[in-house]
């Protein structure tokens, strides 16, 4: 019996799915709200946190789909524009963008007697025995509740486009993970006045060592022992940026790789040439003027919060454990209550997702390929009951970022060895 599929979304998890799924001989619908391909990539998706400065924090050989290389002239860290052109490219040479219905958004699933009943946003509904929620993990920011009032701007940096709003005012940017030390830099070109606030202390990487990207050796090399890779790589990091307290970043609380790693010496540029300050946690607002935990306080006219997003997937957050779906799946693909249900790319790690997501997209096509066989019912209750350790020996730290975070190397290891339970 012919099964009923549907994608959701058109960046990289949805093209993922739909050319594995087509590949396959299998029939899918796919729809996606925007106009267009590229998902979060395409700076002029409204629904996007994309602004103009972004690039890659893996290197383009770490980055694309494993049969699917960047092209050899792109940069170590590609531009979004090249990123959005590579999946604009991938969906066009694979045929999967013209099967795509554009404008149609979903607005919520619930089960069904006979599969998974999806709203749409023109009131109608449709059944399907699969849904693949490509919804990524960027569909919904985490803006802090700050006490007291602001009177300049305070918003989120999902809505961060563009240098030219930063210029001649007065700029916070809080939090320092990788959109914060991007934005960050582009305030400490081109603000009147910059300044970071950073709640803890973090472990930078620069985007090369000894002319290479730095993922040539933290992803790509050696396997050593876990506590032994973290002390050269700590030893490293001391002798290449000396001690960062001098600029006024903290002490980091945690050892390298045991928190999201950020990639930006750029940052640290700016800070030793006094293009930008470090403040510490924001205590409160206070008219024009911000408190920090330690007493001080700063004069802004704008606020960004850079301080992530909820991992949720907005129009089925019942059926994916409101605020935590990532953790609650298998191998962050493969919902355990509910056979059927997908979300790809739903994963926070420490490299490049697209060979994640390849392989992620590659299982869901052999499942449903499969159904009605005993790989199929093998796969199902592997989902329900098996819990593969996902840290790589890793203790990441306590926080809604990490509850389902995942070691690459652990989770590609993990996948392969569920694709090879699945091979036909």
């Amino acid at each position: 019996m012919e099964q009923s599929i549907l994608i959701i979304g058109a960046g990289p998890s949805g093209l993922a799915a739909a050319a594995k799924l087509s590949a396959a001989g299998i029939g899918y619908d796919h729809v996606e709200r925007h106009t267009g391909v590229g998902g979060l990539w395409d700076i002029d998706n409204p629904y996007t946190p994309m602004y103009e400065s972004a690039h890659f924090i893996s290197s383009t050989r770490h980055s694309g789909y494993p049969d699917r290389p960047f092209p050899a002239d792109a940069a170590d860290y590609p531009s979004r524009t090249v990123i959005h052109d590579y999946l604009r490219d991938f969906a066009a040479d694979t045929g999967v963008g013209e099967r795509i219905r554009f404008g149609v958004a979903v607005t919520g699933i619930e089960p069904a007697d006979d599969g998974y009943r999806v709203s749409f946003d023109d009131g109608s509904t449709r059944i399907h025995d699969h849904v693949i929620c490509a919804s990524g993990t960027l569909a919904e920011p985490a803006l802090p509740e700050i006490p007291g009032e602001f009177a300049g701007e305070y918003r989120h940096s999902s809505s961060y486009r563009s240098i030219d709003e930063l210029r001649g005012r007065r700029v916070l940017i809080i939090g320092a993970g990788n959109s914060g030390a991007d934005i960050a830099c582009d305030a400490a070109q081109a603000a009147a006045h910059a300044e970071i606030s950073m709640r803890r202390g973090y472990w930078f990487i620069p985007k090369h060592i000894l002319g290479r990207p730095s993922d040539d050796f933290t992803v790509a090399g050696p396997r050593l022992p876990v506590r032994l890779g973290q002390l050269i790589t700590q030893a490293y990091l001391r002798l290449h940026f000396g001690d960062l307290r001098r600029l006024g970043i903290p002490r980091p609380d945690h050892r390298v790789f045991e928190a999201h790693p950020v990639l930006n010496d750029q940052l640290i540029h700016h800070l030793r040439h006094g293009d930008i300050a470090v403040r510490p946690d924001v205590a409160a607002f206070e008219g024009s003027a911000v408190r920090f935990v330690d007493g001080t306080t700063g004069d802004y006219d704008l606020v960004l919060a850079c301080t992530g997003y909820r991992h949720c997937i907005p129009y089925a957050r019942g059926l994916f454990g409101g605020d935590d779906a990532m953790s609650g799946l298998y191998l962050r693909f493969a919902h355990r209550d509910h056979p059927g249900l997908w979300a790809p790319g739903m994963i926070e790690t420490n490299s490049g997702a697209f060979g994640i997501i390849d392989r992620q997209a590659e299982l869901i096509a052999r499942v449903i390929g499969a159904a009605g066989t005993a790989r199929a019912d093998d796969f199902h209750r592997r989902a329900v009951t098996a819990t593969p350790d996902l840290t790589g020996g890793l203790r990441f730290v306590d926080s809604d970022r990490h509850r389902g975070y995942a070691d690459s190397r652990a989770l590609i290891d993990a996948l392969d060895a569920e694709l090879a339970a699945t091979a036909p």
